[in-house]
């Protein structure tokens, strides 16, 4: 069944490089693009495909290193931190791995003073990544910018150390993290299973499991209720980074794959996410890592 499914992502392959966002598209899209290289890459799969991809991500990279939705919208660079992880480990691709990096250690949010009359409850002081320019930091585009810069070697930079303590700061007392937001106006608000899978799969070995021990309940119970492939996948991502992974994780994601046969194609990024969830028993960042030990010794 995985096999037949790297094969559907191959066919969403451009001729020009790079992914569509779905199938039986012609549009160029980064973030699939960075995906799809990931699945296949962790899979061993379509090494012409992979290769290509990461050149038309190359070609799409913009001069201060950024990486965005499209050209027509520089401002949103968050595919940045997915093109990093597409490019590890790639020699020809080092070049904009590094300016990639660079971007990210150089670029934040828009951040100011908490205030004491704030209807947010949050830090509103503490750096992370936004999805936008000039906008506020948020919890996915955060981790994700941890997550690319761990896997480059830059764990002690700190904007590493601080996008862990805006994550620790994010975090709902009751468990689990959604958007970025932990109460406004006095009321505490609900956690989501894929932003609490990512903030955890960027914190695997930066925070103590004390520190997240109520995260991770919150996303043990829940797992099971999970049917979409972006809360179920970034939720077994989330658990394996600390060594949490249901033994039922193959079972859940093959249940997932086959609701496309009720509801429709997933999306590229929706698959690829699956299939990489699928062998990352150890966590997102491990599995990158033992990849690139196979691939590149």
């Amino acid at each position: 069944m995985i096999t037949e499914y790297l094969e559907t992502l191959k066919k969403r392959a451009q001729q020009s490089g790079g992914f569509s966002y779905r199938e039986r598209s012609e549009q160029f899209r980064p973030d699939a693009t960075a995906w799809a290289t990931l699945a296949l890459t962790i899979h061993n799969a379509g090494e012409v495909d992979v290769q290509h991809a990461r050149s038309r991500l190359a070609a799409e990279q913009m001069a201060d290193g950024r990486v965005a939705i499209s050209s027509d919208h520089p401002e949103a660079f968050w595919p940045t931190s997915l093109a990093i992880l597409a490019w590890h480990k790639s020699p020809p691709h080092r070049e904009s791995q590094q300016r990639a990096v660079h971007f990210l250690l150089e670029t934040t949010g828009y951040h100011s003073q908490q205030k004491a009359n704030a209807p947010v409850a949050h830090d509103t002081g503490i750096k992370g990544w936004p999805w936008i320019a000039d906008t506020h930091s948020w919890v996915e585009p955060t981790a994700l910018g941890i997550i690319a810069l761990r896997v480059t070697g830059n764990s002690g930079h700190q904007r590493v150390d601080e996008a862990r303590r805006m994550l620790m700061d994010r975090q709902i007392s009751s468990g689990g993290w959604n958007y970025g937001n932990t109460g406004v106006f006095g009321q505490e608000l609900h956690p989501m299973a894929a932003t609490t899978g990512i903030a955890l799969a960027g914190l695997e070995d930066l925070a103590s499991r004390s520190e997240v021990e109520v995260s991770l309940k919150y996303l043990k119970s829940s797992i099971d209720t999970l049917h979409t492939p972006q809360s179920l996948g970034w939720g077994l991502l989330g658990l394996s980074a600390w060594e949490e992974r249901p033994a039922e994780a193959s079972t859940l994601i093959s249940e997932c794959l086959k609701r496309q046969e009720q509801f429709g194609a997933y999306d590229t990024q929706s698959l690829s996410l699956l299939l990489v969830a699928w062998v990352a028993s150890e966590g997102l960042i491990h599995k990158i890592a033992e990849t690139n030990k196979v691939h590149y010794g």
